[in-house]
């Protein structure tokens, strides 16, 4: 049996069945306001109760799965934020494929022209906060599991297809504790030998084969408090904040130019300070993001920082690491790049190229662990924490295809 030829003639001739099965699931998870934000901004959204509550999104998996025969298993560090879990085919090879999607959302933020909770499609589009960063793709690898289960292809494979609705992607705490993919290979919950994640944007012309590493830091500025109208009986933090700056913007790290991901990076992205305009600032601190290349260490970075406020004259000045992820990077010509290209080309009509990025993905969770992860998906990467975030419907589509024949080849 020509399972793949099987499988392209079940899209070819269901298209529009396909279409609505996608945009359905979509609607429904969209609807979900499943917000993950670090819990000192958690008062910002009343509506929440904790982070992300990925719960909502995960009812809904479950019950598809539930109507449609999937076995699958739940796992949860705590009540509400579960990953779930869902696994076809016959497991005896040793090769397991995960086609992990998360439920967790940002912050809608301002600027839509719609309600970002209320699916739109139009134009060929479907617009809605998640509808690609990531329940569009979630909807997706859920649609492949079930077409796969209908045509009887899953017991076929000799391996097994983890597709999984996992939680806490987008935002992380300062206690480092992880609730989504961290947690499940800390506690070897599962153990797949590959892994695609849909979530890096680039139309599906681009594979993600190398992160940089990432790292938060909270640098507060010590001054004293005194009355504004008489400034020169206290020291300005603010001030003080802003000689530091200067320094940052110049900062040099010792690092090697790395082939795909290039240079580290410095954003200083928040910065705080003062409680009035009357009064002199005892204290004001800023969020610096650096994102590292492979070779750079977090004391070489600390080390930096620190020589940064040594040239502050009579600076005061405390560091503190928010959250800290390595860079990562593999083989570029590893078997499931091999198996996307080739596909890719065959049913798209494009080869899609190799590359580095700076955000991260659950590709370098895994890729840490030892396993052959890459990041490719639908969607543009310009749509990601966007207002009228929107993914085009047939990139769905076609990355439900694609995903039946990538674990078709990978695991038969």
């Amino acid at each position: 049996m020509n399972l793949k030829l099987l499988v392209t003639e079940y899209f070819r001739n269901n298209s529009e069945e396909v279409k609505k099965r996608i945009v359905d699931l979509v609607k429904v998870m969209v609807k979900e306001k499943t917000i993950n934000v670090v819990s000192e901004k958690l008062n910002q959204f009343p509506s929440l109760k904790f982070r992300g509550e990925e719960y909502k999104v995960a009812n809904i998996v479950k019950q598809e799965f539930d109507k449609i025969g999937i076995p699958y298993e739940e796992f949860s560090r705590m009540e509400g934020r579960p990953n779930v879990v869902a696994k076809l085919g016959k497991n005896q090879n040793g090769k397991r494929l995960l086609m992990p999607a998360h439920m967790d959302i940002v912050p809608a933020g301002e600027g839509w022209d719609s309600d970002p909770f209320e699916l739109i499609e139009k134009n060929g589009k479907l617009f809605g906060r998640g509808t690609l960063d990531n329940k569009g793709p979630l909807a997706s690898i859920m649609t492949a599991g079930e077409i796969l289960k209908k045509l009887g292809i899953d017991k076929e494979l000799n391996g097994e297809l983890l597709i999984s609705a996992l939680s806490d992607e987008e935002a992380e705490d300062p206690d480092g504790i992880d609730y989504g993919i961290g947690y499940l290979m800390q506690e070897k919950l599962i153990s797949p030998t590959y892994a695609v994640i849909p979530d890096i944007g680039g139309n599906m012309k681009e594979i993600d084969v190398a992160e940089k590493g990432r790292t938060v830091f909270k640098i507060t500025a010590t001054g004293k408090q005194a009355h504004g109208s008489t400034p020169e009986r206290g020291v300005n933090a603010v001030y003080m904040m802003a000689k530091l700056i200067k320094e940052i913007e110049k900062i040099k790290f010792q690092f090697k130019v790395h082939p795909v991901l290039g240079k580290p990076s410095v954003n200083l992205g928040e910065i705080h300070g003062g409680a009035a305009p009357n009064i002199v600032p005892g204290t004001c601190y800023i969020y610096l993001d650096i994102r590292t290349v492979p070779g750079m260490t977090k004391n070489s970075v600390i080390r930096k920082l620190k020589e940064c406020g040594k040239k502050v004259k009579k600076g005061k000045f405390k560091i503190d690491i928010m959250s800290w992820n390595e860079p990562h990077d593999i083989d570029p010509k590893n078997e499931v790049v091999n198996v996307i290209q080739a596909n890719a080309k065959e049913i798209l009509g494009f080869k899609p190229k190799t590359i580095g990025m700076g955000g991260g993905t659950y590709a370098k969770t895994l890729n840490l662990h030892g396993i052959t992860a890459v990041g490719w998906g639908p969607g543009d990467d310009a749509a990601f924490h966007v207002a009228n975030e929107y993914v085009e419907t047939k990139q769905l589509i076609d990355f439900a295809l694609m995903t039946c024949l990538i674990a078709v080849d990978l695991l038969q």
